[in-house]
């Protein structure tokens, strides 16, 4: 049997090819590699080509680090064979995703620009400034303006350019539903769950942490069964706060980075949004400001979104923001669970993890509110509630 690949065989793959990208680009410019981001989506690495800093991004396979890493594409030789083929595919992650920041910056969309590509490998400008996360943690009377701020600097999804790429090149590995099905489908997810925490909580906690999340697991499989109604959008499909920046300041425009644009549901962008700004909560209450500042600005958000429904409508449509947004934070805390302890996780993950059993409990009150076919708009105030107590915890 292979061995599974290693992270640092891994990176030392992707370190090989940002170099061969980068001759090929840039031939007689010098590469030098500054800080590795950690991820568990990709290999990111802070770089400067001659005087231009940039990010060089590398995807192995299309998969997230952690699934590559857990043996799902195989042992390390098959991982190595396989890439060399899919890097060299005009279909991979990466190359779509170069096509979308292209299309975005024509549609007038403010973007970290693609300023190269080449081996699978993709280079973008690099953005610099506090994300959304930062501000909402820095000012939380801002929430609302700033995640308003997200979706209307969004606008030009909708134009021609956009449409016409994105109906041809989507990305729809990233969207939220189609991830729950990935992770959690049949015998493999029921073992999936059985996992999590292996390398990175206490047995005890772990026990019971596998518990709730099977529960909440099922009761979301049958609730996402509910069929969408009315015409898809183009989705910016990982519009988490970290991907919104603000280079010149919280009251002008923001930049966004790492698109995963497809037709999907008008809620998925909103729902997203609303899931990463609750885990950041959970996982790091405002320090000088009562959970109840962010919460009131997301129940504020999300009123304005839904302000042009009619009342059947928004009643339907809050319901799938709910759903979305459990769907989402089960899969991100998942991901971070079953993360090798030799795998370098983001800054925030090690909080989200230690927040592991209050995120449980959120988890599972708003989906047995659901389950149990609880009003839309009382379930969302009890859902807020939910978030409020889980952040105080």
């Amino acid at each position: 049997m292979t061995a599974l690949p290693l992270p640092a065989d891994l990176f030392a793959l992707s370190t090989g090819r940002i170099h061969r990208a980068a001759a090929d680009l840039w031939p007689g410019e010098r590469l030098t590699l500054g800080d590795h981001v950690p991820s568990v989506t990709g290999y990111v690495h802070r770089a400067r080509i001659g005087a231009r800093d940039v990010f060089a991004k590398d995807s192995i396979l299309g998969l997230s680090l952690v699934s590559v890493l857990r043996g799902l594409a195989g042992g390390g030789d098959t991982v190595r064979a396989a890439q060399a083929a899919y890097a060299a595919s005009p279909a991979s992650l990466l190359a779509r995703e170069a096509a979308q920041l292209r299309a975005l910056h024509t549609a007038g969309v403010h973007v970290g620009r693609c300023v190269g590509y080449a081996r699978g490998v993709l280079f973008t400008e690099s953005v610099t400034g506090p994300t959304l996360a930062d501000l909402i943690a820095k000012d939380p009377a801002r929430t609302c303006a700033l995640m308003t701020a997200a979706v209307t600097g969004l606008a030009g999804l909708q134009r021609p350019p956009v449409a016409a790429l994105v109906d041809a090149a989507p990305i729809p590995e990233r969207s939220i539903d189609g991830t729950f099905r990935r992770k959690f489908n049949g015998v493999s997810g029921r073992l999936y769950v059985e996992r999590l925490g292996v390398d990175r909580l206490d047995e005890r906690t772990r026990r019971g942490v596998a518990a709730v999340v099977g529960v909440v697991v099922a009761r979301l499989l049958k609730l996402r069964l509910t069929p969408a109604t009315g015409p898809t959008v183009i989705v910016y499909g990982d519009l988490k706060p970290e991907h919104v920046l603000f280079p010149d300041g919280p009251t002008e425009a923001p930049v966004f980075i790492d698109p995963g644009l497809a037709r999907g549901p008008a809620h998925h962008d909103a729902a997203k949004l609303v899931s990463r700004t609750v885990l950041a909560l959970v996982a790091a209450p405002p320090p000088d400001a009562p959970v109840s500042t962010v919460a009131d600005g997301i129940a504020a958000f999300v009123a304005a979104q839904t302000r042009v429904l009619r009342s059947p409508l928004r009643g339907l449509w809050l319901r799938r923001l709910l759903v979305t947004w459990l769907m989402d934070t089960v899969n991100i805390l998942s991901t971070y669970l079953t993360a090798p302890a030799g795998l370098p996780l983001p800054e925030h993950a090690q909080a989200v993890i230690d927040r592991a059993g209050a995120l449980c409990t959120l988890l599972d009150a708003v989906s047995a509110q659901l389950a149990a076919g609880t009003d839309p708009d009382a379930a969302w105030r009890l859902a807020l509630n939910a978030a409020m107590r889980a952040a105080a915890r």
